[in-house]
């Protein structure tokens, strides 16, 4: 069902009975609208204002739009600037329900809850794949996944003392004061068919972006024209600055032995198999086929999907039969699979490691350092 009105919500299913549909949806859209308008003022009027630098990283669309690179991009620079410096996620679909976790390389613990297993590669589920792949590759930096993000603030102050919290997934909240607001768009399609939820995949009213200080712009190597898109950003908000970025790929490692790297061009005219569970597999696919790759087999699972061993077997045995030798998939994806028991495998599981490179990259980086006085 929820794949279904997706397709609906993405103009991918058509004819009679799902234009009725779309009709149906379309009334919903403006009840969710008219509710969410309510929220954002009623949130607005009581703001918490945390005694910290807040850096909000969101976007207004459904879908993949590379929030959690850019995520981890602050958190390297600011690192490297000297600010002491947090994440706090929600830690979407995963499994644990607890009140508060922090991650930290080589140690992890509960608030409000029992001792666990100290962690060194275990396995996503207590945090999600997100904040789990970020708490892996930022060595020193903490990573809160807290529902409540009013707690998971004041857990980093606490706890770590920061003096900055980057908020993922923060476009919505609505309650929280933010010293920054970025929003991540996804230069290929950006607002769909301009719709709010179920009818379209906008999260808020685009007017919403009037609350942006920085636009940017993902994916653009993969979209053949940025200026009309910035043309309307800037009719929507014209103090906001506005970035381009890509998502440059730069190795591929073995799944299962992280320190087995392969250079992206050691597969060039190869076939591969890919699966991904993310919400915009066509850029991973597009990223693929960028490399010189073949691609032979591809298959998509929902967006943040648990991973089964009958999963795996089946991509690998079918991999086998059309004489692949290599499945490759996304590291959101890895960080999913890497705890799977598999009894044998001949072929090789690789995932590709993408980093986020901003166009005007020093000027970005002066816009964030203004949060702090000199």
């Amino acid at each position: 069902m929820k794949s279904y009105i997706y397709n609906l919500a993405t103009d991918k299913s058509r004819g009679f009975f799902p234009g009725i549909m779309k009709l149906f949806l379309l009334i919903l859209s403006f009840v969710y609208g008219l509710v969410v308008r309510i929220l954002i003022l009623f949130f607005h009027l009581f703001r918490y204002s945390p005694d910290c630098k807040v850096i909000g990283v969101g976007n207004i669309t459904l879908g993949g739009t590379g929030k959690t690179s850019l995520v981890e991009f602050l958190a390297r620079f600011l690192k490297g600037q000297g600010q002491a410096v947090a994440i706090i996620s929600r830690g979407y679909k995963r499994k644990a329900k607890v009140s508060a976790l922090s991650a930290m390389p080589e140690r992890q613990w509960f608030s409000g809850g029992p001792a666990r297993q100290c962690f060194s590669g275990g396995d996503y589920s207590s945090m999600g794949d997100e904040p789990y792949m970020l708490s892996k590759k930022l060595k020193g930096i903490p990573v809160i996944v807290e529902a409540q993000r009013k707690k998971g603030i004041k857990k980093a102050i606490k706890d770590y003392a920061v003096d900055t919290v980057i908020l993922d997934d923060a476009f919505q909240q609505w309650g929280i004061r933010k010293d920054l607001e970025l929003v991540t768009i996804d230069a290929a399609n950006p607002f769909g068919n301009k719709c709010m939820i179920p009818r379209g995949i906008l999260r808020e009213p685009i007017s919403s972006l009037k609350r942006a200080d920085i636009f940017i712009l993902t994916k653009t190597n993969l979209s053949a024209n940025t200026a009309s898109l910035k043309d309307t950003l800037r009719s929507i908000n014209r103090r906001a600055l506005i970035f381009e970025s890509e998502h440059r790929p730069l190795v591929f490692y073995d799944i299962f032995r992280p320190e087995d790297l392969f250079a992206t061009g050691s597969l060039k005219g190869k076939t591969a198999a890919l699966f991904s569970g993310i919400g915009d597999p066509e850029s991973f696919e597009k990223l693929i086929l960028s490399l010189g790759i073949k691609i032979g087999l591809s298959f998509r699972f929902s967006d943040h999907h648990h991973y089964t061993g009958k999963d795996l077997q089946k991509i690998i045995q079918s991999s086998k039969r059309e004489n692949i030798e290599t499945i490759i998939t996304t590291e959101k994806d890895a960080a999913r699979i890497c705890d799977l028991q598999l009894s044998t495998c001949s072929l090789r599981l690789l995932a590709l490691r993408i980093e986020l490179s901003i166009k005007d990259e020093q000027r970005f980086n002066n816009r964030l350092l203004k949060l702090y006085p000199l």
